[in-house]
């Protein structure tokens, strides 16, 4: 026999208004005010999230990932003809083949800031910030989901920009270690991806988003070895290029092909690969906490 509800007299109601009565004539309760009702990873919204912001950048994908495909290919002619006449060669490889690596890496690099620094910028501007807020997500899945997507806008580019690459005579992009290419061109990525996260967290407006490109990310990425190696510098340079994370980022890329790197020898390249994860790590921990706070987000 199913019990039945018993009725509720106007002045007796629940504090919690949990006491409801189902379908079935059983009787059910509500969560208390203030428990989550979704525990663990809210895998659907995670998944919403990043499919979002990747069908964003791909409605414009001439600009997001075919364009980076043309301007770094002309970079690859244009410092080849000024630097790479009468055969030179660098790190056993001829000029074309031993810049086409690093100009794959910072095209990732720069087109994972550009699209991890755009959607809370533009939520705030815009006004539309809470559509990012008001979902259950936690910090830590909000951003998961944009710095997931901005680490696949990166391996497309990279993937468009190899193809490219291919298309100029005498590039090789044979790959002599591809775990290093993999690990490399990741954690590149998920650098910048967390970057350009802090980045739209600080920027009030997109001049803001924009000096940060301009004059920390693109000097940080075109004093990274890309065109030269570093025993070219002199001993003050180096120092200042060893404490640049981009250049090991693209050293050890480079060596997932040409099997050298200015970094050292393999092991080497591995100590700067786990150094990279590990800042990458503090890197993420300090963007969570930061989220975490609030700060230039919900107040």
């Amino acid at each position: 026999m199913v019990d039945q509800a018993q009725p509720v007299s106007p002045g007796s109601e629940h504090p919690d208004a949990s006491f409801v009565e189902d379908n079935a004539g059983g009787e059910g309760r509500f969560p208390p005010r203030g428990r989550p009702v979704i525990r663990g990873i809210n895998g659907i919204g995670l998944w919403s999230l990043y499919m979002k912001e990747v069908r964003r950048f791909l409605k414009v994908q001439t600009q997001t990932i075919w364009a980076p495909a043309v301007t770094t290919l002309l970079f690859l002619v244009i410092f080849s003809v000024a630097l790479g006449r009468g055969g030179r060669e660098v790190l056993g490889a001829n000029f074309p083949t031993f810049v086409a690596p690093g100009l794959i890496a910072m095209a990732m690099m720069q087109n994972a800031f550009a699209n991890s620094s755009f959607s809370l910028l533009a939520g705030k501007i815009q006004g539309t910030i809470i559509d990012l807020l008001m979902p259950p997500l936690s910090e830590g899945e909000l951003m998961g989901g944009i710095v997931g997507a901005a680490i696949t806008r990166a391996v497309a580019v990279g993937f468009v920009v190899a193809g490219a690459m291919l298309l100029y005579p005498g590039v090789s992009l044979a790959m002599a270690a591809p775990w290093a290419v993999v690990w490399f061109g990741l954690m590149g990525a998920v650098m910048l991806s967390l970057l350009g996260l802090l980045a739209s967290v600080w920027a009030e407006k997109f001049d803001h988003n924009a000096a940060v490109t301009n004059f920390v990310i693109a000097p940080l990425a075109m004093l990274s070895g890309t065109f030269y190696i570093i025993d070219r510098l002199a001993p003050a340079f180096q120092a200042v290029s060893r404490a640049n994370p981009f250049f090991y980022v693209i050293s050890g890329f480079r060596y997932g092909f040409l099997g050298q790197s200015d970094i050292g020898d393999s092991a080497a390249v591995m100590v700067a690969g786990i150094g990279l994860l590990v800042f990458n790590a503090l890197l993420a921990l300090g963007t969570y906490k930061l989220l975490k706070s609030g700060w230039k987000i919900k107040n």
